[in-house]
């Protein structure tokens, strides 16, 4: 795991409250994909410092379990939401192990697939606690945007990438897996889940009073996926 998750997890926290990347182009194509979460038991899986968290409780959720794998961003998320959430240090790598069979109506995933080197799992505990007619949506790196990353030239071959990102105002290094969209699907589709919408994001126009030339680049070219899947027995 990144020292920004950790380390540098408070500057972190205020860094993705306005930036591009999450705050005009991931959060609201993610939105974008949600029903009326009104009454919905929601699980936020990878919640990171708990912005998702506060969108969730706006909007009336039944209930909220938040889940990350860096105990300093859990522990931020209960400073700011107390006993509004149920939050712990999991490692979405291993599954879901502490959650119930067919509890959740709603689960999202943002951007913490590519640091999971085996997807299998993942999914597959997914549909597990996912009511019948619920459904899962997660955004990613798009495959297409990380294979300019590549060391072997082969699309299909899983890779691991090593970039430092200037997320926090300084360049912290970062870890993360670059693969096929073949092999997100399969993974999606082998687990039972039904794939009912993609989205490869739309860049809010706010990120133009940011950086004009970074919103000219995301309007042209691909940077996340998101992708909606549903229990359907």
């Amino acid at each position: 795991m990144s020292d920004m998750y950790q380390k540098h997890a408070v500057k972190y926290a205020e860094a993705v409250k306005e930036n591009i990347y999450n705050a005009c182009l991931e959060r609201p194509s993610t939105q974008a994909m949600l029903d009326d979460v009104r009454e919905a038991a929601v699980i936020d899986m990878g919640c990171g410092s708990g912005i998702y968290a506060g969108w969730f409780l706006e909007r009336s959720v039944k209930s909220l379990t938040c889940m990350d794998i860096s105990p300093q961003m859990v522990e931020l998320v209960k400073q700011s939401f107390g006993e509004q959430v149920r939050a712990y240090t999991q490692d979405i790598a291993l599954g879901l192990p502490n959650e119930a069979d067919d509890s959740a109506d709603v689960i999202i995933c943002p951007l913490v697939l590519h640091y999971v080197k085996h997807l299998e799992p993942v999914f597959n505990d997914v549909f597990r606690v996912l009511k019948n007619g619920g459904y899962l949506v997660f955004s990613t790196h798009h495959p297409f945007a990380d294979f300019e990353c590549s060391t072997s030239g082969n699309y299909f071959a899983r890779e691991t990438v090593e970039e430092e990102w200037n997320t926090i105002g300084e360049p912290v290094a970062v870890k993360f897996y670059r693969r096929s969209l073949t092999e997100i699907f399969e993974a999606v589709t082998k687990a039972g889940l039904v794939v009912t919408r993609l989205s490869e994001g739309q860049v809010d126009e706010k990120a133009k009073l940011i950086c004009e030339e970074t919103y000219r680049r995301l309007s042209r070219e691909p940077n996340f996926i998101f992708v909606r899947c549903e229990k359907r027995i």
